[in-house]
């Protein structure tokens, strides 16, 4: 475990979804050591990650979700490095909107565990933000890898298909706030959190009635 890092790429793109498209910064997130990474969301840019990589071993590519901005880099990434491409099986429809041709080379489930540079990260399945989204536990980092399931403030928006309020709501509520306060929160947009930051604001959430 020792050397095991956590580094930040963030690239620019666009977001498109219902209709509507949206300019945003992604974060990219590059776990491992000074040989072997993984990407967790290959976000608009296959070139400047691949460069951030700098010759290490890309062990996989894991999509917290299958929205296009999350997504859209990773076929090629794939195809410059030979890692797999990791995607939920229940976010196959909103993957083909962007990728019709390509499809994903591995599937991610529940209690799946990725590993790299000796440290073990495990697949949580939570599903609001998309049918399909998972966020990645990595206790020996002390770090939740969120996608856009939770930022600081609140959870990911669910105004749009395929998404629903109750469902992240649970998902957060028993999925996420259950683990150590201390947990950092590496979010799919914007700056980090902690489990203990966002556990009082639960309530508010609901009464919202995002």
């Amino acid at each position: 475990m020792a050397g095991a890092r956590i580094e930040r790429l963030v690239t620019s793109g666009t977001f498109a979804l219902d209709g509507g498209t949206w300019d945003v910064e992604n974060n990219v997130w590059i776990i491992g050591d000074d040989e072997e990474v993984i990407v967790v969301d290959a976000a608009h840019d296959a070139g400047a990650i691949a460069e951030a990589l700098g010759g290490r071993t890309l062990r996989a590519i894991v999509c917290t979700h299958a929205h296009n901005d999350h997504i859209e880099a990773a076929p090629a990434l794939a195809a410059r490095t030979g890692a797999p491409v990791l995607l939920h099986p229940d976010d196959l429809p909103l993957w083909k909107q962007t990728h019709p041709d390509r499809a994903p080379d591995g599937e991610l489930a529940e209690g799946q565990v990725v590993e790299v540079a000796g440290v073990s990260l495990t697949v949580l399945h939570t599903p609001g933000h998309a049918p399909g989204a998972v966020c990645l536990h990595a206790p020996a980092l002390t770090a939740l890898f969120g996608g856009d399931t939770l930022f600081a403030g609140g959870p990911g928006a669910t105004g749009r298909s395929y998404s629903d309020f109750p469902t992240i709501v649970d998902s957060i509520r028993d999925r996420l706030l259950t683990l150590p306060q201390d947990t950092v929160v590496y979010t799919g947009h914007g700056e980090t959190t902690t489990v203990a930051a966002e556990a009082p604001h639960l309530q508010e959430w609901l009464d919202r009635g995002f």
